[in-house]
């Protein structure tokens, strides 16, 4: 059988739905146009499949179809078909039957990259960099990552045994464990950064994200917290009850969180703050990403807009569309997006044009004629348009190539691993730093392993000699091009020496990873976090972060 190309069937087989989006005088020739065009569509999808010249998968012509005509929509309305379902209320509810794990591709093998602590693969012995072969009987090493997922996943208190190979092992390693109902944490950590600086990290929103905020701050205050880091960078977002919730644990009972208006008049509605705060004087700062997202942005805009607290870092992802799901037939089910939400000073947060992003998925900038000014409760300009802009600018770091191709090529995870199984201890993930000695050592061991690289400045130099070719300028200035080559060219031995520090402070995190997990990681980042450095300097400065919380001619 040839190679269809579904998509191009798919659109083609869709674009009759798209006639009924035109306006009609009234709702009979709506109507009228709805069922035309399902009749067209539905006799247009028994022709392709009983003449098109090769066999066609009904299912997925139809799913293609479906994609495309909702991606006409906005990126946030999706079909989600019975075999996906399970995986959509893991990713809302963060519950599903498993092992605990995180597993991905490293130098093409599949390992476990994160044991959860507490959770049956931590429990059964199971360590970062091992290798998995087999799940029960099966043979998974040239399964993928998601194919091994679902193995791993099934009914709570059904045991399953797990083969590994394990570095210094000579024989691969059998565990037997029995799958539990996996909760993962939106909290994964929360501690003190300084003596009087406390630190949360919520990753996700959740069912309890709310509380597990509240309980983490509570907790810090009583550890000598007086200030408060909330790291919501890299946040996807999540429940719209949530994001009130953690607003809740900052603002006062009775305060409008965010309002939702749509289509449906009725589901128009103002979410307030129910509960008296844990602390709505605590001084804080709001960490945020360029993919700080939907429930990530309220909670960031809230805290804004009510001048509770400051944002530092990056301009968040700019998505301020709220989705509700549908039942369908066949127990699939449809998520569209119902309505735009508008966080306390009036503003929605959505980014003005759905499909134009940076490669992060971040909002490109937006013209200032384009942007409408609102105001916070202290009177500080702030704007629509295209996610939340921070009371501080912090870029996070940009590696250097040399410390993007070892990660990449699994040299940092590799060497992590090693030096775990020669090291049975090391000091606390906070205080671990790598000698200069064992730095050598790593880069002896990296003498014989490939981990090219390509710097931006090279690819530039590559640009300018096919761009100067296709003008006929090149042999004008080829020898200049060839002489700032040659003082550009990246040299291994020289970079690891000249990004020592860099490379050694994402060697540490890993290293530490092995002993301490995922806390023991996060923890390890702080010194070499300049947005969180930032956050805490400004915290410390009092007059400074009270200032940023007025308005500027006041």
């Amino acid at each position: 059988m040839k190679n269809i190309n579904f998509k191009t069937i798919g659109v083609s087989v869709v674009l009759v739905f798209m006639l009924s989006l035109v306006s009609f005088d009234t709702p009979n020739e709506r109507y009228f146009e709805i069922s035309k065009n399902l009749d067209i569509f539905s006799t247009l999808f028994k022709e392709v499949n009983a003449y098109y010249v090769d066999e066609v998968n009904p299912t997925q012509l139809m799913k293609t179809g479906i994609d495309a005509m909702l991606a006409s929509l906005d990126p946030y309305t999706n079909y989600i078909p019975e075999d996906d379902i399970e995986d959509y209320r893991t990713m809302t509810t963060g519950q599903y039957g498993g092992i605990g794990a995180l597993i991905g591709k490293n130098n093409g093998k599949n390992v476990v990259i994160m044991p959860y602590e507490g959770f049956p693969a931590h429990k059964a012995g199971l360590k970062v960099g091992d290798e998995i072969l087999m799940v029960d009987s099966i043979e998974v090493t040239d399964k993928n990552t998601s194919e091994i997922s679902q193995l791993l996943k099934g009914q709570a208190k059904k045991s399953l045994d797990i083969t590994v190979k394990r570095y210094g092992e000579s024989k691969p390693l059998t565990f037997h464990l029995i799958r539990e109902k996996i909760k993962i944490d939106n909290v994964p950590f929360y501690g003190m950064v300084t003596d009087d600086v406390g630190y949360i990290q919520l990753s996700d929103f959740t069912q309890g994200a709310g509380k597990e905020v509240s309980n983490a701050v509570e907790e810090l205050k009583k550890t000598g917290a007086k200030k408060i880091v909330l790291d919501l960078r890299d946040n996807p977002g999540g429940l719209l009850v949530e994001a009130v919730n953690v607003s809740n644990v900052f603002v006062g009972k009775g305060q409008e969180v965010v309002s939702t208006k749509g289509k449906i008049t009725d589901w128009n509605k103002s979410y307030k703050t129910l509960n008296t705060p844990t602390d709505a004087e605590i001084p804080l700062a709001v960490l945020t990403s360029s993919r700080s997202a939907s429930a990530a942005e309220i909670v960031s805009g809230v805290v804004q807009d009510y001048d509770r607290g400051i944002l530092v870092g990056e301009k968040t992802f700019g998505k301020g569309l709220v989705q509700a799901t549908r039942p369908l037939t066949y127990n699939s089910q449809l998520k569209v997006t119902t309505a735009k939400y508008y966080i306390p000073s009036g503003r929605c947060i959505q980014a003005i044009n759905y499909s134009e992003r940076n490669e992060d998925g971040s909002v490109y900038k937006i013209a200032d004629s384009l942007k409408v000014e609102f105001e916070t409760n202290n009177g500080r300009i702030v704007y629509d348009g295209g996610g939340v802009d921070p009371d501080v600018e912090v870029d996070r770091s940009t590696y250097a190539p040399i410390s993007l191709s070892l990660v990449s090529k699994g040299l940092i995870f590799d060497y992590a691993t090693i030096y775990y199984y020669k090291h049975p201890k090391i000091s606390s993930a906070a205080d671990f730093i790598l000698s200069d000695s064992e730095f050598d050592e790593f880069v002896t061991w990296l003498s014989d392993k490939e981990y090219d690289y390509e710097t931006r400045v090279e690819k530039t130099i590559d640009n300018l000699i096919e761009v100067s070719k296709r003008e006929k300028y090149f042999d004008n200035i080829k020898d200049k091009i060839e002489e700032l080559r040659q003082d550009v060219q990246h040299n291994k031995e020289k970079d690891l020496r000249q990004f020592a520090p860099e490379i050694k402070s994402v060697l540490e995190e890993e290293i530490v990873a092995r002993y301490y997990l995922n806390k023991g990681r996060i923890e390890a980042s702080f010194d070499v976090d300049p947005q969180l450095q930032e956050a805490i300097r400004v915290l410390n400065e009092r007059e400074e972060y009270d200032g940023l919380l007025t308005r500027a001619d006041q």
